[in-house]
């Protein structure tokens, strides 16, 4: 069964528009690229080229517009809300990816500099608070949205050797949790998906996720495999669906077992 048969088949998400942060490559461009075959048109937002996550989208019928994202800008953040609102006329579905990642080498505490914290934080952290802060304008107008915020199993397990990077996505989940309390009454609805270790290209180009780490987060999970990008679009599709209407403020572990709420 493909994504799109799980939410519906290729026309659940027609006439929504999505944005996407962090689109151009990995995690983001696989969601941009599933929203669109749901039928959602699409804003991919990146500060690297969005040229062939459009490309891959069109390629498949789909609408798309590339935009130039910097998530720490809230000027920016505010022109890409904008920019989905006069190119397609709403914004209905906001996918929060952009974040430091897969570039993030394992260290110990003491390793981790002042200014690498707050890049992380900002980034990670303050850049989703940014987005929602923006996407709300137009969804309270409506009275409807999706937020659907990129947490992860290493703040619910506290996973070592990222400091930051779990304390990052540990406030994700706590502005999941606040930010739907504050804009359930106007229909929009918050949460947040928390994979796991999950092969991306940026992961897989990183030297710090290979080996003994990647064997090892396998051998914690129920469903022993590489959790690999598609495992996250029906869970992604579900939360972007009116099929998950009555459900806000959740984070939903996708890692094949490894964290079980």
């Amino acid at each position: 069964m493909t994504a799109n048969e799980m939410c519906g088949g290729a026309s659940s998400l027609r006439g929504r528009v999505a944005g996407v942060t962090g689109a151009a490559q990995g995690l983001g461009a696989e969601f941009a690229l599933a929203l669109a075959k749901a039928g959602a048109s699409v804003l991919v937002g990146d500060l690297a080229s969005t040229t062939s996550t459009c490309d891959a989208i069109r390629s498949v019928g789909g609408r798309a517009k590339g935009v130039n994202l910097d998530v720490t800008s809230s000027t920016s953040v505010e022109a890409f809300v904008d920019e989905a609102v006069s190119s397609f006329g709403q914004l209905d579905i906001l996918v929060n990816n952009a974040a430091i990642s897969g570039t993030i080498q394992l260290r110990a505490l003491t390793d981790v500099s002042s200014e690498e914290w707050d890049r992380v934080m900002t980034v990670n952290a303050r850049g989703t608070f940014e987005c929602i802060k923006a996407a709300a304008r137009p969804m309270k107008e409506r009275a409807y949205g999706k937020i659907i915020n990129l947490a992860s199993g290493t703040a619910i397990k506290g996973s070592p050797g990222l400091l930051h990077y779990v304390a990052s996505k540990g406030a994700i989940i706590s502005l999941t949790r606040a930010a739907a309390r504050e804009l359930g009454e106007f229909g929009i609805r918050v949460n947040a998906l928390a994979p796991g270790l999950t092969m991306s290209e940026g992961m897989k180009s990183n030297p710090s996720w290979s080996g003994a780490v990647v064997t090892n987060n396998i051998a914690s999970r129920a469903i022993k495999r590489e959790a690999v990008p598609s495992d996250l679009l029906g869970a992604l599709l579900f939360l972007a669906s009116s099929e998950s209407d009555f459900i806000t403020g959740q984070t939903l572990s996708v890692d094949g077992g490894s964290v079980m709420n």
